[in-house]
């Protein structure tokens, strides 16, 4: 079937397969590293309380369809439960059934391993999830960073523990950037901004980080963050190369017709996920 409309770029291809939409970044393919990022109509958003439990036993079945299109199994898919902090733990042990949102993986925004089978999986709806692999120490990460995980380095957190758990060195790391919201909608009023401030003033790079839009149509002032950049200079700062770091460039906003986004989609939005497995 033909795709109503093709995200592909340099970076990720734009795949229609199973009946589902979802992207895949060029170089991890090379690498040979199973994985894959959901588009729309599918969602995950598992959180009971929170989504019905009409959605929420959909989102489990969409897992488990997905999963088996992407050729990974679904009995080894670990999502920590998201409430973005910096939290970023190993995934150690072979888990006996999907795990998702459970036991030692709550209040958790990051998981690490180097299990050969383990799946790693994250939801967004706007924030930045990154995927990342070390080729040479065969390990693999799969990280969300909203914007309060951003300024809470959530990131450099995650590098530590490749480094420190797996003795992985940053210059091997590749880091590919799923669609997030970028900074041409990402506005905020000033106590988001100020936040920013406070926490990357060191970088004297904040003219680049932050952009004064104006008043909205209450007289509120907005600003424009750009925290895909922010999440850029921080992997480099902790050693991981420019040239392996793989941003798609996709805004979720821009592209809300085909990706999941809260500031776009409102109340009702959906959870686009991101698996990455060994």
């Amino acid at each position: 079937m033909k795709l109503m409309r093709d995200l592909s770029n340099d970076v990720v291809v734009h795949k229609r397969e199973g009946g589902f939409e979802f992207l895949q970044f060029r170089k991890l393919l090379e690498l040979g590293v199973r994985h894959a990022y959901s588009l729309k109509p599918h969602f995950f958003n598992t959180r009971p309380g929170v989504v019905s439990q009409e959605r929420c036993e959909q989102s489990i079945k969409n897992y488990i369809d997905f999963c088996d299109v992407i050729s990974v199994d679904c009995n080894k898919l670990v999502k920590p439960n998201q409430t973005h902090t910096n939290c970023v733990k190993v995934v150690n042990k072979l888990p006996k059934n999907m795990c998702i949102e459970e036991g030692k993986y709550v209040d958790t925004d990051g998981l690490v391993t180097n299990l050969e089978g383990v799946s790693l999986a994250s939801c967004n709806a706007d924030c930045i999830l990154l995927l990342l692999y070390d080729p040479v120490k065969k390990v693999i990460g799969n990280i969300h960073s909203g914007w309060r995980g951003t300024f809470d380095k959530v990131a450099v957190n995650a590098i530590k523990s490749m480094v420190d758990d797996y003795g992985c060195n940053p210059a091997d790391i590749i880091v590919c950037i799923c669609p997030s919201i970028r900074k041409c909608h990402f506005e905020v009023k000033e106590d988001v901004k100020n936040l920013c401030e406070e926490a990357f003033d060191y970088t004297n790079r904040l003219k680049e980080f932050i952009e004064y839009v104006g008043k909205d149509e209450n007289g509120v002032d907005k600003w424009r963050i750009d925290t895909v950049l922010i999440t850029k200079v921080l992997l480099e700062d902790v050693g991981i190369k420019k040239e392996n770091i793989y941003d798609c460039g996709i805004c979720s906003f821009c592209n809300k017709d085909i990706i999941n986004s809260c500031r776009g989609d409102g109340k009702n939005y959906g959870l686009g996920t991101a698996i990455i497995s060994l």
